[in-house]
């Protein structure tokens, strides 16, 4: 079969569609009529032989057939986009929209204090930053690439792993002088315990596990507030308002100032891995590399924990 240009052309359009969200800034991206835009969709779709949009008046979505498709020439596209900018001699210029998937903890405690340095570093980005509970679709959903704490799903996205971190017990210190300090994870059942519902399941975590050499302790707390973000728990917490686990990268600066105070120090909690992901190993956007480089080199580093 001869190669058809207007196919990839045709994919394009496809791909603008998703990362402006609908068919109208689509076609203002591009430079086309809206109707132009539909029909570049209309010819892509008969020529693959299935709907790739499920579209309404108001919204515009990839139909299960597009989303595989789309993760299958994402890549692809992107390979030819940096391929072009290589060879213009242009692989290190950092600029356009990034679009960044990154978890509460993350964007809140730890990001969102240094965001304003990277701006500065580069006035040619346009930096849009999407707080979600899971990670979703990267590749459907027009993420350049995603920061998130745990180990990554099984996938087609490549993984790279920026810090370990450990979580760690604290109080403020005006909690502690009204209510002392627990000496082992068996005393928190008597003292008020910040609880936290997970925003997926809805669980409440009551059960905070601890280890220290070869012995395990599971230590079941109880308080009268429940939250389920990492923002609140921490004001709360600084606020007096009872013990709180958090994860240990995301608090230094509180614990260097000494407005926490990490309890039970000789018994560990679980740890949690921090990961960039995003779609290809090949040719990465030179924006996809400096966001990376920044979030190692300025927002993880000095880290001990």
């Amino acid at each position: 079969m001869a190669f058809d240009g207007r196919v990839i052309s045709n994919v394009g359009v496809l791909a603008a569609i998703i990362e402006s969200g609908g068919f109208s800034r689509a076609a203002e991206t591009l430079g086309l009529s809206p109707s132009g835009v539909s029909r570049a969709i209309s010819r892509l779709e008969a020529r693959i032989g299935v709907r790739l949009l499920d579209r309404n008046t108001r919204s515009v979505s990839l139909t299960d057939e597009g989303r595989r498709f789309f993760e299958n020439v994402a890549p692809l596209l992107n390979g030819i986009e940096n391929a072009v900018v290589m060879t213009a001699g242009a692989a290190e210029t950092v600029r356009g929209r990034l679009r960044v998937n990154v978890d509460a903890f993350f964007a809140r405690m730890m990001l969102a204090p240094h965001v304003a340095r990277f701006m500065d570093m580069h006035p040619d980005i346009a930096l849009e930053l999407v707080v979600k509970d899971q990670l979703g679709d990267l590749v459907g959903e027009g993420f350049d690439i995603a920061v998130r704490f745990g180990e990554p799903p099984e996938s087609s996205l490549i993984a790279r792993k920026l810090a370990e971190t450990r979580t760690i017990t604290v109080a403020a210190r005006a909690y502690l002088e009204k209510h002392g300090t627990p000496a082992n994870p068996n005393d928190l059942a008597q003292h008020e315990c910040i609880l936290v519902r997970n925003s997926l399941t809805g669980q409440l975590m009551r059960d905070w596990h601890y280890r220290r050499n070869r012995k395990t302790l599971t230590a079941s707390v109880h308080g009268r507030l429940v939250v389920n973000e990492a923002g609140t728990l921490l004001g709360a917490c600084l606020a007096g308002a009872g013990i709180a686990r958090m994860k240990a990268i995301g608090i230094r600066d509180q614990l260097a100032a000494g407005e926490l105070i990490e309890l039970l120090p000789d018994w560990q909690c679980e740890g949690f891995p921090l990961y960039a992901l995003y779609p290809s190993r090949h040719l990465p956007a030179a924006k996809v590399r400096a966001f990376i480089d920044f979030v190692v080199t300025s927002v993880l580093e000095p880290t001990n924990n």
